[in-house]
């Protein structure tokens, strides 16, 4: 079985290629540093010899970099089983406040690389008339949050793709799943002093991830909301 994730070396992404290689997937992935792919590659080749990982320098924010990606993982994998569309800006800021590229830099990497990559790989995946596609959204994908409000309409927009493509592919034996998940516990909160009870881990997500993998041919889940338990922050 093979799996692709998006901003596969930190974070949400990280703890998805660790999860799906421990239930036996082949792993692509990207990120835009070169020394965290070495690093992750090595870890998992030791770590899981009888599996095969590749991982590619790619920015989401750059299109032809996304469809680099994209060629790199199918000429890699050949088959596509499960896409992990992980990857995502956040520019927090309220609308009014916020530079003039703002809405168009997370457009770009939280809606158009996604939007490309699901529709490259759904392609591949009606010829073998299976596979799963996640989109990683966020709280802010239901109801706005002010302070990131560029961010918000993004990931709104990330949700509707999920809900488009959900009732297009399902006909095709193609599941869709959107993970919607509260404050996590990322490299983005280093340095705080937020107790770490007020967050959910990048685990949790992966975990949900492979709990919907591991269900009947017949169940889709549609949405997963996982938000901490003493509320977001």
């Amino acid at each position: 079985m093979n799996a692709i994730v998006s901003g596969g070396t930190k974070g949400i992404g990280r703890a998805a290629v660790m999860h799906l290689a421990a239930i036996g997937y082949n792993v692509s992935f990207c990120s835009r540093k070169v020394g965290e792919i070495q690093e992750l590659l090595l870890e998992l080749e030791e770590k899981y010899p009888h599996l095969r990982f590749h991982g590619m320098k790619a920015d989401m924010e750059n299109m032809a970099e996304v469809r680099d990606f994209a060629e790199f993982a199918f000429k890699s994998q050949g088959t596509i089983d499960v896409l992990v569309n992980n990857a995502g800006l956040y520019l927090p800021s309220e609308l009014l406040n916020e530079g003039d590229d703002s809405l168009e830099r997370q457009m770009k990497v939280n809606v158009y690389a996604p939007h490309f990559l699901s529709k490259f790989f759904a392609s591949l995946m009606k010829k073998q008339g299976k596979g799963y596609i996640f989109n990683i959204c966020s709280v802010a994908s239901l109801n706005p949050v002010l302070s990131a409000g560029s961010y918000s309409i993004s990931k709104a927009a990330l949700l509707s793709l999920t809900k488009t493509l959900r009732q297009e592919l399902m006909s095709s034996g193609i599941k869709v799943t959107a993970i919607i998940p509260g404050s996590t516990l990322t490299d983005s909160w280093t340095g705080t002093d937020i107790p770490s009870d007020r967050f959910i881990l990048a685990e949790d997500i992966a975990m949900s991830i492979v709990s919907c993998l591991q269900m009947s041919a017949g169940a889709n889940i549609e949405e997963i909301i996982i938000r901490p338990l003493k509320g977001d922050i």
